[in-house]
């Protein structure tokens, strides 16, 4: 398998464009489309919010009803949400019009926003930056870079990646685009997540496949705590890569898998080391859980500990924080066996043994700490389970962003 710097376009047959609509305030680029040359089969994942947004509901019938998919238009800056029948309306008036520009059916039109709780997308808005995208769909890297632009509203980077591998002898690529950096929390962490694989697979198999990896890769981020009424991930899949289709879960199919987490994760560690105000991507790794079940309640747990988000900020090994973490999160385990420690690219620390601290150096722990990637490590030596959480550190910023964001 090869990772490689790509996007939505690495993937053969699929083109992007992304541009300014005039939805946000000044120039900002807010609109994107993703388009496939051939129809394709579509998996898609949504928020577990009981408040969903008007685009969630119209892909959930594409994706879960509709034979196929071959466009997706995403704009950021307003939601959506929370806009009833009329909002709805618009997720289909917006198929309408890029059905028309780009000559396929509405329902194989997928639909995602992004911004602002409440409002009203301005349609009229909409309808012209579709048109204006529609000539402009290209296949190259800048293409899948400009899209990946466009999607953003307080991310403070693009997030993307691709990976290619071999299955019967052909390449296949699967790339993507995502947007997160705020209201992120686990159960599909507000974060939007497009891929696109030229890939030769049936839709149920798709669907079971994107189903698995979400588990271990956007379901374990965190960056506050709120779980966003727009939370989507898209898998668009076209099979050009001409691979005999993948029908059973075979050698095949698990190579595909790997692929996809592989994608995934790398875009979900994007999401969370871009968190609000975040000055560093904090992981946690929960080994010798009894359960897998049990690995994931406790890494959750710490990761999205206020307390310990704090004191990843402050450089400061505050062990205590962690345990105690640990020690509400449902989970049976004895704190007089857990061994903790830091990692990151200055080295590794232990600091606690059998639940008891060790003689470490503070100074050395500082210093592990100051990274813009952290790591803590808790061995709870209860059996062969394993999760892998990741969250981001608690800044002054996050407080300032979220109080100034309708400003």
């Amino acid at each position: 398998m090869k990772l490689f710097d790509g996007g939505v376009t690495a993937a053969k047959g699929f083109l992007a464009a992304g541009g300014a609509a005039g939805i946000k305030k000044g120039d900002k680029l807010d609109m994107a489309l993703v388009f496939s040359e051939v129809p394709c089969v579509a998996a898609g994942t949504f928020t577990t919010n009981v408040v969903k947004a008007a685009p969630v509901k119209w892909d959930q019938e594409i994706v879960y009803h509709k034979p196929e998919a071959q466009v997706i238009v995403c704009n950021s800056g307003v939601a959506n949400a929370c806009t009833g029948a009329e909002g709805y309306g618009y997720c289909e008036e917006t198929a309408k019009v890029a059905a028309a520009a780009l000559h396929v059916s509405e329902d194989s039109v997928l639909v995602a926003s992004t911004g602002v709780i409440g409002k009203q997308i301005p349609m009229d808005k909409i309808a012209k930056g579709v048109e204006m995208l529609a000539p402009k769909l290209e296949g190259s890297r800048e293409g899948a870079g400009v899209a990946a632009q466009a999607i953003m509203t307080t991310d403070t980077m693009p997030k993307e990646v691709a990976v290619s591998f071999e299955v019967g002898g052909k390449e296949v690529t699967v790339g993507g685009m995502c947007k997160g950096s705020g209201m992120i929390h686990p159960n599909m962490c507000t974060m939007l997540s497009f891929l696109t694989t030229d890939l030769d697979i049936s839709k149920e198999l798709l669907q079971e496949a994107l189903s698995e990896v979400v588990k271990d890769t956007y379901n374990m981020v965190s960056v506050d705590g709120d779980t966003s009424t727009n939370d989507t991930v898209l898998l668009l899949a076209n099979g050009l890569a001409g691979n005999v289709k993948i029908t059973e879960k075979n050698e095949d199919y698990n190579l595909f898998l790997e692929a996809l987490l592989e994608v995934n994760t790398v875009l979900a560690k994007k999401i969370a080391g871009d968190g609000e105000g975040a000055t560093a991507l904090f992981e946690v790794k929960i080994i010798g859980a009894k359960t897998k079940e049990d690995a994931v309640s406790l890494s959750k747990s710490v990761v999205t500990s206020s307390l310990t988000k704090a004191a990843i900020y402050g450089h400061d090994a505050n062990w205590g924080r962690i345990l105690c973490a640990m020690g509400y999160a449902g989970v049976q385990f004895d704190p007089e066996k857990v061994d903790l420690f830091f990692e990151s690219e200055a080295g590794k620390i232990q600091i606690i043994e059998n639940g008891v601290a060790v003689d470490y150096s503070e100074d050395e722990a500082t210093k592990i700490l100051s990274k813009p990637e952290v790591t803590a490590i808790a061995d709870v030596k209860m059996g062969d389970a394993k999760a892998t959480a990741w969250g981001c550190d608690l800044t002054y910023d996050y407080v300032k962003i979220n109080a100034d964001y309708r400003s």
